[in-house]
């Protein structure tokens, strides 16, 4: 399956557009919450009663959808495209920002560059009754943070890889250089020349659950900011987030530049020109460097929204531009000499003559997302050169397994692509290994059947614990769903594996990206730093049939004699709520024996007048109707719980008192806070693409309504026809905007640095004498 991660035709997050006016961004959000449309009664569609197949235009009879309808959802929906400019649009104000804190920011580019996706830590309980299982996960990722910085401290310091360089690159290289004699350290690495791989020095305990989380602000903090806020004509309920962002002196920090108010998340340029002029008065100009080294903060965040880590030169001076910097250039080496961002040059081509100048691009980035690419580029490097080599692997070297088997017998770090059937693979390794004795864990996305996920093995909730250097307890780790990891969590999970144990990254790279910055699966498979095992296991069925050929750019037509895959043409919104109903409700449990639990709604976006919202309000109205009494929740109901961005867990409501909403997580209790419920829980009969990934049902409703068009990718349709294990219905009204989508338009790129990091590393170790 492609693979190919080609610029496509929805503009990439920071490329420079006009920032849209206030009445545009309030004609969105008014367009978001349009409820679905009155449907005409219609007979329950039995399935099969449509063409089984997708086979393109002669399977639908919906109409083309109008310009008005493309527009009707909101930013979550429609604006994948929208860039770092089009953050102005995203909705800051009122409780409908806290509803999208967590699920835009994993919803990636169904969320737009401004919704709040670093809202406050999740409430579920991990079984540890001093601190959530979220804020232990954001505890655990600071200490390890911490400790990523501590051993960059540790190094020689940056290679002198820049004299060549010159125009853009030499400029910016000299105002980090400027200051490198300074107070501060310099802030600039150079990716041209990194040290050996190495095996790592002992590491520190890593943090356990039970380690407190940073601390909450003051009341007297939070009233300080609340007074500066209403000097300056902000909404008052910026307060805490604002305190939080700021830290102890926040209040003066925002007397002082009125701008830093873009730290707290969802907020917008505009919003904080405002509030920087009410305070300021004409001091308060477009080119005020407060103003410029803010806003460099800020594209740099909005792009991590999107997934990148990092941007380059050009593209953020332009973004600039477009918020009426008036010297971009220079605003931008400004932010690099007093070190608020970090400047990189990565040579383009291969290396040229001796005399001939490199080419080169030059990226800026943040210094966290910069340490975490470069700590996992290390781990990654140290771990395929420090394994042991263990007898017996030929013996165990069969079946279905075989050749990854043999491929882990003689590296320490291995890649494993292919589809669900594929999985059958590394569970065979796993086998394998702990028939010889070895330590195994095998970590996931999402829950599975003899995994634990990637959240819970890092925060210490489940797994196979840490040694006394703070380590995992383990032979061999195989994590699955690799594509879903960040660059921030991958590099926390390698760091945590030991000298000469094994890791094994699978996956299957045909479907969306992480919720958070980074590609780390595609770079390291495009790195060609390590083994890679593509299996020939085929998924089964026309459900399989059908994905592969999206997986390729082809939307076939399958032969589906059980009526595994039926299309339902749609006219209008309103249709596809109805039909969607119908489907989960009565026909597919009648015609399958599928329970109506068993059977999950996907659809692109969470608004608009057939997204999650409006098919989840339509779907408890018919399957546990009540009076929401639980902060819009009822008992029995359907929900995802969202205890921090990226991850989205299946539950049901059970009761609600003093201490929060109680669900039920496939047996496991959750309790969320009362006042994290708007914002962590939502309706789950629909869900989108994002929030499925890692998981499959039964049975599975795909909903396309028209608004959505713009939406659709071939990775964001391969993931949702992908999701069905029995049967898959695609409530079609699209058009030709689905095979359109599945055929040509690819993935987004990503701008991240792990592929150049990993591709140095492996030349250095190779020009090491033996």
């Amino acid at each position: 399956m492609s693979t190919d991660r080609q610029a496509d035709a929805p503009k990439d997050p920071a490329t420079p557009e006009a920032a849209p006016s206030g009445t545009e961004a309030a004609e969105r959000r008014g367009a978001a919450e349009a409820g679905p449309e009155n449907a005409a009664p219609h007979a329950a569609p039995e399935p099969g009663t449509a063409a089984a197949g997708t086979g393109g235009a002669g399977t639908t009879e919906a109409a083309e959808p109008s310009a008005a309808e493309d527009g009707a959802a909101d930013g979550t929906a429609v604006d994948a495209g929208s860039d770092a400019a089009e953050g102005e649009e995203a909705a800051a104000d009122g409780p409908e920002d806290g509803d999208e804190a967590g699920d835009e920011a994993e919803d990636g580019d169904e969320a737009e560059g401004g919704a709040g996706a670093q809202g406050a830590e999740g409430g579920e309980e991990a079984g540890k009754p001093a601190l959530s299982e979220a804020a232990a996960e954001l505890a655990a990722q600071k200490v390890e943070r911490e400790r990523i910085a501590r051993r960059k401290a540790e190094r020689q310091g940056p290679v002198d890889a820049g004299a060549k360089l010159s125009g853009k690159a030499a400029d910016l290289l000299a105002a980090v250089r400027a200051v490198e004699s300074g107070e501060k350290p310099s802030p600039v690495y150079f990716d041209e020349a990194p040290v050996a791989p190495r095996r790592a020095p002992e590491a520190p305990a890593a943090p356990r659950p039970a380690r407190p989380a940073a601390p909450a602000p003051t009341a007297a903090g939070i009233e300080g900011v609340r007074a500066v806020l209403a000097r300056g004509g902000a909404p008052e309920a910026l307060a805490v987030p604002a305190a939080t962002a700021l830290g102890e002196d926040a209040a003066e920090r925002l007397a002082e530049d009125p701008w830093q108010l873009l730290a707290v998340s969802g907020v917008r340029p505009t919003q904080a020109d405002g509030f920087a002029r009410a305070l300021l008065g004409q001091d308060a100009g477009p080119g005020d460097e407060r103003r410029a080294a803010a806003l460099v903060g800020w594209l740099l965040e909005q792009a991590a929204l999107k997934g990148h880590t990092a941007l380059e030169a050009p593209t953020l001076e332009a973004a600039l531009a477009q918020y009426g910097v008036p010297d971009p250039a220079g605003s931008l080496e400004q932010a690099i000499g007093e070190g608020a961002v970090l400047v990189f040059q990565e040579p383009l081509g291969p290396p040229v003559a001796e005399g001939e100048e490199q080419p080169v691009r030059v990226l800026v980035g943040l210094e966290g997302y910069a340490l975490a690419e470069e700590s996992l580029a290390d781990g990654l490097a140290r771990l395929a050169n420090t394994f042991n080599d263990p007898a017996d692997w030929e013996k165990a070297a069969t079946g279905p397994g075989a050749e990854l088997i043999r491929a882990v017998s003689g590296h320490g770090l291995v890649t494993h692509t292919g589809g669900e059937a594929a999985r059958a693979e590394p569970l065979a390794l796993l086998a394998a290994a702990r028939d010889l004795g070895l330590r195994v864990c095998l970590a996931a996305h999402t829950p599975a059947h003899g995994a634990v996920t990637v959240a819970d093995l890092l925060s210490g909730a489940a797994g196979p614990g840490r040694d006394a250097d703070g380590q995992f307890a383990v032979d061999l780790l195989v994590v699955l769903d690799a594509p879903q990891l960040d660059v921030e969590s991958a590099a926390a999970l390698v760091e945590s594996v030991p000298d000469g144990a094994r890791l094994v990254l699978s996956g299957d790279p045909g479907v969306l990206g992480s919720a958070g910055p980074g590609r780390v699966f595609a770079d390291v498979l495009a790195a060609r730093a390590c083994p890679q095992l593509v299996s020939r296991t085929p998924d089964p069925g026309p459900v399989g049939e059908l994905v592969s050929g999206v997986g390729v750019g082809e939307l076939n037509q399958v032969d589906a004699p059980g009526k595994e895959v039926v299309i339902v043409p749609v006219r209008d919104a309103g249709e596809a709520v109805h039909r969607c109903v119908q489907l989960v409700a009565e026909s597919v449990p009648r015609a399958f024996g599928i329970p109506v639990d068993a059977v999950q709604v996907i659809t692109p976006g969470h608004g608009g007048s057939a997204g999650t919202r409006a098919l989840n309000a339509a779907l408890k109205e018919r399957l546990n109707p009540g009076p929401g009494r639980f902060g819009g929740f009822d008992p029995g109901d359907r929900v995802v719980h969202v205890p921090s961005p990226g991850r989205a867990v299946p539950a049901r409501v059970v009761s609600a008192d003093a201490q929060g909403l109680h669900l039920d997580a496939a047996g496991a209790r959750i309790v969320v806070p009362k006042e994290q419920v708007e914002s962590r829980v939502r309706h789950g009969w629909a869900v989108t693409a994002h929030q499925a990934v890692g998981a499959r049902w039964p049975a599975v409703v795909v909903v396309l309504p028209g608004d959505a068009a713009q939406a659709l990718s071939r990775d964001w349709v391969y993931t949702a026809f992908g999701r069905a294990e029995r049967h898959l219905s695609v409530v079609h009204g699209v058009d030709q905007a689905l095979p359109r989508a599945v055929a040509e338009v690819l993935p987004k790129p990503r701008t991240t640095r792990l592929t150049g990091l990993l591709r140095a590393l492996v030349a250095a170790a190779r020009d090491q004498p033996e």
